[in-house]
C-alpha cells in the first residue's frame, strides 16, 4: 500500500510542478520493442524490462500503441475486446505492474484507443450480422445497395477498394473507413458512445494517465451519403463527407463531459484534413472536447496529395511552412502535438535527413529541432539512436501492413500495372518501416528478442544500437537525452512564442523561442551541404552575451556572433539569449 501511496504521491507531484503541454511523450509500438518470452513479440513485461532506459531518456509520458485482444490483421488497430490485454503482450496483472513502474517514476502512461471501428470479429458485429432486428445490428453503418447490384455509394476505403462490404445472408451492405474486416462503428447511435465512454473510463480508473484517440475526426459521418466527385482518387475517395463530421464536436464534448473531465489526464487526438480553425475547436479550452491535435503534416511533406504512395520534391519553405501555421498562426490557447515520425510514417532521418552520408549528424539535428517547437512533442522508439527505414525490403512479400499490400494488390493484380514501379513506391514508402525491431545491442536478435522476431531486424544493428551509444557521450542517445533535459528545465522551449528568421534561406532554419522570463534562438542546417548563414544585425546583437546551450561546432560561435559563418551539413546551434 506504501508503494502505492508513494506512486500516487509522485504522479501528483509532477502534475503540479508541470503543466500537461509540457509533457515529453515516447511511443512504445509494443510489439516491435522488447520481447521477454521469445517469442519474438514485444510484450508489457519487456517494457518493464526497459523500465530504467526510458526513464533515463527523461520523457514524461509514454503512449502505448493498443494492446487490447485482437485477431492482429492490423496489429491491433482491429478490436475484439476493449477492456482486455492481447495474450501476446501479457495479463491485466503485466499491465497494472507496468502502470505501477511509471507512476514510480513520474512517467504518465497514455494508451491508444480505437474507438472509430473494431474487428469484424468483435462479438458486437458477430451479433449484426445475425439480422436487422438484432439489437447489435445499430452499432455498425448499413444500408441497401442502389438497387442495380452496386453498393450504397461511390465511395472507397483507405484500402482503395470500396467502402461498402455486402453481407450476403441480409443482402445489405456495412460501411468501413478502413480495411473490410475492420466495420465502422455507428457514433450516432448513443448505446456505442456508451460503450465507448465505459471503455476509457475502465483504464482510467486502473490510474492511466489519458489517450491517443485514433482517428478521432473520422467519428461522425454525413449520413445521407452522397456520392463524391472526387472518384479519381484510389483511397479514401469520399473522406470530405466524414473528416471532421457533422456531430464530431458534439460527441468529443459529450466523451470529455463524461469521462476525460473527471480524471487528471490528457488527450492527444490523431487527425487529417485540419485546418486552423478545425484545431481551434477541437483544442480551445473552452469548448471541452480534446487537449491536443496531433499535427500531422510535417510527416507527409513527401506525399503526393492525389496519391500517398508516390512521392513528390520538398523544399526546406514547405516545412517552415508548415510549421508557421501551426506554430505561429494557431490561436495562443488552441494546441498541438508535434512528431517528425511515428508508427504510421518512415523514419524520420531518412526522409528529412540523411541517412546514408550524414545520418548521425542528421539525426541529432532533427532532435534538436523536434525537442525545440512550440507543442507537446511525440518520439518514436528507435528515434532516440537515428534508427533508419528498412533499406533491406526488397520484395512484397517482405511487407506486413496491410495498406501496402492493398496498395500493390490493386495497382498490379487488379490494374495491371508495372509491378517493378508500384513495387518501389510501396518499399519506399510502407509503414513497416518504423515498425522494424527496437535495436538494443549488436547481437543476433539485436537484444529484442532471443527468438524469431516477428518482423526482420534491421542489419545495421551493428553500427546502430543503444548498447553502443549508451556510454558515448556524442552519440545521438545522449544528445537526445540532453535535448530532453533542456526541454525539461525550460518551459519557454514549450510553451513560449515561436518566430522564425531567415526564412527565404533555403537551407538554413532558425527561429526564436520567448517567454518574458526567457529567450532562445535555434539555429539549423537541413542541408548536406556546407552552407553560409548570416543572421540579422538585431539577433546579432542579442549573441554577444549568450550562451551556448548546445551546439554542434563550438568554433563557429564568434562568427556567428560578428556577422556570418559557413555551418556544416546539419549542424545545430541552441543560444540561450541574455
Amino acid at each position: 500500500m506504501s508503494k502505492q501511496l508513494d506512486a500516487a504521491q509522485s504522479m501528483k507531484q509532477l502534475q503540479t510542478d508541470m503543466h500537461w503541454k509540457e509533457n515529453i511523450v515516447y511511443e512504445i509500438y509494443v510489439r516491435s520493442f522488447n520481447d521477454s518470452n521469445g517469442d519474438g513479440i514485444g510484450d508489457l513485461r519487456g517494457i518493464l524490462e526497459k523500465i530504467d532506459y526510458i526513464a533515463d531518456l527523461g520523457v514524461t509520458a509514454v503512449w502505448l500503441s493498443p494492446i487490447f485482444d485482437s485477431p492482429n490483421r492490423d496489429y491491433g488497430y482491429d478490436v475484439i475486446d476493449y477492456r482486455k490485454v492481447h495474450p501476446e503482450y501479457g495479463t491485466m496483472e503485466d499491465f497494472d505492474e507496468l502502470l505501477q513502474a511509471l507512476h514510480d517514476r513520474g512517467i504518465r502512461l497514455v494508451m491508444e484507443i480505437v474507438p472509430n471501428h473494431t474487428s469484424s470479429d468483435h462479438p458486437w458485429f458477430q451479433e449484426a450480422l445475425k439480422g436487422p432486428d438484432n439489437p447489435y445490428r445499430d452499432y455498425y453503418i448499413w444500408r441497401a445497395g442502389d438497387g442495380n447490384g452496386n453498393p450504397p455509394n461511390n465511395w472507397t476505403s483507405f484500402l482503395g477498394d470500396s467502402a461498402w462490404k455486402l453481407d450476403e445472408e441480409s443482402g445489405e451492405y456495412y460501411f468501413h473507413t478502413y480495411a473490410a474486416h475492420q466495420p465502422d462503428l455507428n457514433w450516432d447511435n448513443p448505446k456505442v458512445r456508451e460503450e465507448m465512454a465505459n471503455a476509457m473510463d475502465f483504464w482510467l480508473e486502473k490510474g492511466t494517465d489519458g489517450f491517443r484517440v485514433d482517428t478521432a475526426n473520422v467519428l461522425s459521418k454525413d449520413m445521407s451519403f452522397p456520392d463524391t466527385d472526387d472518384t479519381e482518387r484510389l483511397q479514401g475517395s469520399g473522406e470530405h463527407f466524414y473528416k471532421n463530421g457533422p456531430h464530431i464536436h458534439e460527441y468529443l464534448r459529450e466523451l470529455n463531459d463524461r469521462v476525460f473531465s473527471r480524471y487528471p489526464v490528457f488527450t492527444m487526438g490523431e487527425s487529417s484534413q485540419v485546418e486552423l480553425e478545425d484545431v481551434e475547436k477541437y483544442t480551445l479550452p473552452e469548448r471541452r472536447e480534446l487537449d491536443l491535435i496531433l499535427m500531422i503534416e510535417a510527416s507527409k511533406i513527401c506525399d503526393d496529395p492525389q496519391d500517398m504512395w508516390q512521392s513528390k520534391p520538398w523544399k526546406l519553405s514547405h516545412l517552415k511552412d508548415i510549421m508557421r501555421k501551426w506554430l505561429k498562426d494557431l490561436h495562443d490557447e488552441a494546441w498541438i502535438g508535434l512528431y517528425l515520425s511515428n508508427h504510421d510514417h518512415v523514419r524520420m532521418v531518412s526522409y528529412l535527413g540523411d541517412d546514408v552520408n550524414h545520418r548521425e549528424q542528421s539525426a541529432k539535428m532533427l532532435a534538436v529541432f523536434l525537442m525545440t517547437l512550440r507543442g507537446t512533442p511525440n518520439l518514436l522508439q528507435g528515434e532516440e539512436l537515428g534508427m533508419t527505414n528498412a533499406h533491406f525490403f526488397n520484395t512484397i512479400e517482405d511487407i506486413k501492413e496491410q495498406q501496402a499490400l492493398a496498395y500493390y494488390n490493386q495497382r498490379v493484380n487488379e490494374q495491371g500495372e508495372d509491378p517493378e514501379t508500384i513495387l518501389r513506391r510501396v518499399l519506399k514508402k510502407n509503414r513497416d518501416h518504423s515498425r522494424t525491431p527496437m535495436q538494443w545491442n549488436d547481437e543476433a536478435g539485436a537484444g529484442f528478442t532471443t527468438g524469431k522476431p516477428w518482423q526482420r531486424i534491421n542489419p545495421n544493428k551493428s553500427e546502430i544500437n543503444a548498447a553502443e551509444q549508451e556510454n558515448d557521450p556524442h552519440s545521438v542517445l545522449n544528445l537526445y537525452r540532453r535535448m530532453i533535459r533542456l526541454r525539461r528545465d525550460h518551459p519557454a522551449l514549450t510553451l513560449g512564442t515561436y518566430e522564425p528568421i531567415l526564412d527565404d534561406h533555403e537551407h538554413i532554419y532558425a527561429y526564436l523561442r520567448e517567454t518574458d522570463e526567457e529567450s532562445w534562438l535555434i539555429v539549423l542546417n537541413f542541408s548536406r551541404t556546407a552552407t553560409q548563414v548570416e543572421l540579422p544585425s538585431d539577433v546579432r546583437a542579442r549573441l554577444s552575451d549568450a550562451d551556448c546551450a548546445i551546439c554542434s561546432d563550438e568554433s563557429k560561435l564568434k562568427d556567428l556572433s560578428r556577422g556570418s559563418a559557413e555551418l556544416a551539413p546539419y549542424a545545430y546551434f541552441v543560444f540561450k539569449l541574455g
